[in-house]
C-alpha cells in the first residue's frame, strides 16, 4: 500500500467532514472509547493540553507548541483541518508524522476499525494518540476537532484546558445560539483543570462558563482580565510586536488582526501552565512567538504568498474570522483589491458577504471538496450584497485571471473558506 492509497483509503472509508459535511459526523464517544481501549490508552503516557473554541484554535495550539518546543519539550501537535496534507495534522516537534506510520495504521488496523465504521477524525485521532505515545511526547498540544462535550479528543485528561472564543459555525451541531455553542464547548472543563476563557463576549456566554466551571469544581480565568499584555503596536510591514508584564517585548510572526486576541488568551495559557511547574522561560516565549511557522508547520493565517503583487491568503471562514479580515483588507495598502473567494455550503453566507468590501473585484470560485457551494450560485448571491466579478470553475484559474490584472501596487486576497486556502496553497506549494 502506498500512502497516496492509505491516505484515499481513510479518506473514503471513514467519512472526511471537509468533504460531505453533516454526514461524516458522528455524535457522542462510543467508537472513541473503543478505540481508545484497543491502544491501550495512549494519551495517559505523556501530558495534555486541550484547546476549543470557535475561532483562533490553530493559532494558539501552534504557538503554545512553538513556546514549548523552545523549552526544550518534546512537544505532540494535534490539529486540524489539514491544508495540503493529512500528515499536518499530526507532528512531534514540528515534523510531520512519517508516511510509513500512517500505511502501517491503516495495513495494521483496519480489519478492527472496519466493523465500526468510524468517522475520519475518529481514526485520525486514535492515530495521533498512539504516535504521540510511540514517540514519547512530554506534552501534547491537542486542538478540539468540532465542539467540545462529545468530540472525540475529550477523552483526554489535560493539564490545562482553553476555549479561544464562541461564535456562531457548525450550529446544525452546536446549537443556533451563543450561550447553545458555548455550553458544547465548555465540555471540555474537567473538575480539577485550570480552564481559560480567551474571549468571553456576551454575559449570558461568560455565564455559561462560570456555571460549568462550579459545576465540576474547577478554576477559571478569563484572559481579557489579565493584565499580561499592556499594549501592542501593528504594522502591515512588521505585524505585531507586544508589550507584556512578564515577557518583555514581543515580536509576532502571525500578523493577523485576531492574533491580539489570541496572544491574550497564550499568555494567560502560560502563566497558568508556570503555576503548574512548567518553568517556561521569557526567551522561550519570545522565541515561539517570533517563529512559530517555522516550528509548527503553521500556514494559512494572514500568510503572504506574493509581494508582487502583494497575495495573503487567510483561513478565516465565518463571521468571528471575517470580521478582522475585513478591517485588515481596509488597513492594508493597496491601490485596488482583488478577492478570490469562495465557500461552502452550510456556512453563514449571506451574513459573511454582508461584511465584504464593495468597491473590490471579485472572482468568484469553488474547492475541491463536495461541500463547496457553486461558483455560478455563490456569484448570484454575492450579487444581492453589490459584490460583482466574474466566476471561476477553480481557485487555479481565479488566481491566474486575478495575477494579470492585478497592478503591481494591487492586493490579492484568497479565502472565504479554509478549502479555497488549501486548493491556493496545492498550486502554488
Amino acid at each position: 500500500m502506498t500512502y497516496q492509497e492509505a491516505t484515499t483509503y481513510l479518506f473514503t472509508a471513514a467519512p472526511l467532514f471537509q468533504n460531505i459535511g453533516a454526514g461524516a459526523y458522528k455524535e457522542g464517544l462510543s467508537n472513541t472509547h473503543l478505540l481508545d481501549e484497543h491502544f491501550h490508552h495512549p494519551h495517559h503516557n505523556y501530558k495534555t493540553i486541550h484547546v476549543g473554541g470557535t475561532n483562533g484554535k490553530g493559532s494558539t495550539s501552534h504557538t503554545l507548541a512553538a513556546i514549548l518546543q523552545s523549552e526544550g519539550y518534546r512537544v505532540g501537535l494535534y490539529t486540524s483541518p489539514h491544508l495540503v496534507d493529512f500528515r499536518e495534522r499530526i507532528r512531534v516537534n514540528g515534523q510531520m508524522i512519517p508516511e510509513e506510520r500512517v500505511i502501517e495504521f491503516v495495513e495494521k488496523e483496519r480489519s478492527f476499525f472496519e466493523p465500526l465504521h468510524p468517522s475520519f477524525f475518529e481514526l485520525a485521532t486514535a492515530l495521533a494518540f498512539q504516535y504521540f505515545a510511540e514517540e514519547k511526547v512530554d506534552v501534547a498540544v491537542i486542538e478540539v476537532g468540532l465542539g467540545g462535550r462529545l468530540d472525540c479528543t475529550n477523552i483526554i485528561r489535560p493539564d490545562l484546558s482553553i476555549i479561544t472564543n464562541i461564535s456562531f459555525d457548525h450550529i446544525q451541531f452546536l446549537g443556533d445560539t451563543l450561550p447553545k455553542i458555548a455550553s458544547e464547548k465548555a465540555g471540555i472543563i474537567k473538575q480539577g483543570v485550570p480552564a481559560i476563557i480567551g474571549e468571553a463576549g456576551e454575559e449570558d456566554v461568560r455565564e455559561v462558563f462560570m456555571k460549568e466551571a462550579e459545576k465540576v469544581g474547577t478554576s477559571l480565568v478569563f484572559a481579557e482580565e489579565e493584565k499580561e499584555l499592556i499594549s501592542y503596536s501593528y504594522s502591515p510591514t512588521q505585524g505585531y510586536v507586544y508589550q507584556t508584564k512578564t515577557y518583555g517585548e514581543l515580536p509576532s510572526q502571525l500578523s493577523g488582526f485576531c492574533q491580539e486576541k489570541n496572544t491574550r488568551t497564550i499568555l494567560a495559557a502560560i502563566n497558568e501552565l508556570n503555576k503548574i511547574g512548567y518553568g517556561i522561560s521569557t526567551a522561550s516565549v519570545q522565541n515561539g512567538f517570533q517563529h512559530v511557522c517555522e516550528l509548527t508547520g503553521l500556514m494559512g493565517r494572514w500568510q503572504t504568498l506574493s509581494t508582487d503583487p502583494l497575495t495573503i491568503c487567510d483561513t478565516g471562514h465565518n463571521v468571528g474570522g471575517m470580521q478582522y479580515i475585513t478591517r485588515q483588507l481596509a488597513e492594508t495598502p493597496h491601490e485596488r483589491l482583488h478577492i478570490i473567494i469562495g465557500m461552502v455550503n452550510d456556512k453563514d453566507v449571506n451574513t459573511v458577504l454582508s461584511m465584504m468590501p464593495k468597491d473590490a473585484l471579485y472572482y468568484f470560485t469553488q474547492a475541491s471538496v463536495k461541500r463547496a457551494m457553486p461558483a455560478e450560485e455563490f456569484a448570484q448571491i454575492a450579487a444581492k450584497h453589490n459584490l460583482h466579478g466574474n466566476s471561476y470553475a477553480n481557485v487555479e484559474l481565479a488566481y491566474r485571471v486575478a495575477k494579470q490584472k492585478a497592478g503591481k501596487n494591487d492586493l490579492i486576497f484568497v479565502g472565504g473558506s479554509t478549502f479555497i486556502v488549501a486548493d491556493m496553497l496545492n498550486n502554488i506549494l
